[in-house]
């Protein structure tokens, strides 16, 4: 896109303002770091615009609390003590089953993600957000627990303009499909390689 402007310009019948305002997905995937760093500073710049965020976590201990959602919280009480930015709703989506130790059977584990994946699409349906995080959400589709016919039909048919972005590993290839914009991050080189864990800051 050289200076902001796009290769192809469709015959659509739409004018420039409403092709640029058209509501995203966005699916963050790949082996790399940085899917939910990138979706998280998404947020920051939509807080800015006023946008009402909301984040869902599949998958990340519902016990462990990263930094992205202290501060993001802490711009939601801003938002309501000064009308600056906008509000942000941060929701752990069950009781968090990845990098913990696991509680309950994975039956109870699916039951918490169709539960929360109920309650995205009744806020999709409710235009609650302007944009919506669905973190680590290729896993629970993955593992089949969430129906991703179900998921791309919600997302295709979202009325309004929400933007969402899915975040996780291997993104099921009709996600991809659907998706209007699709990162892979590709790892290169990682700290872990050479055996050295994650660390305050940079991890969480």
């Amino acid at each position: 896109m050289p200076q902001g402007q796009p290769l192809v310009v469709p015959d659509d019948g739409l004018t420039t303002r409403q092709r640029r305002n058209q509501p995203l997905l966005a699916v963050h995937t790949g082996d790399g770091k940085g899917k939910s760093t990138a979706a998280f500073g998404l947020a920051l710049r939509g807080w800015n615009q006023g946008w009402r965020i909301g984040v869902f976590q599949f998958v990340k201990s519902a016990k462990w609390r990263i930094g992205e959602q202290t501060v993001l919280e802490r711009l939601g009480r801003l938002h309501e003590e000064t009308g600056e930015g906008g509000p942000v709703e941060w929701h752990k989506m069950g009781s968090g089953w990845s990098w913990s130790r696991r509680k309950g059977s994975t039956e109870d584990h699916a039951a918490d993600a169709v539960e929360g994946w109920e309650e995205i699409k009744r806020r999709l349906a409710d235009q609650t957000h302007d944009l919506l995080i669905l973190d680590e959400f290729t896993y629970p589709v993955n593992w089949g627990w969430i129906d991703v016919e179900d998921v791309v039909a919600a997302l295709r048919d979202r009325p309004g303009r929400q933007h969402v972005v899915i975040t996780g590993r291997r993104a099921d290839p009709r996600l991809v499909e659907a998706a209007d914009l699709v990162t892979e991050m590709t790892k290169v080189k990682h700290p872990m390689d050479a055996g050295r864990k994650g660390q305050r800051g940079i991890e969480w």
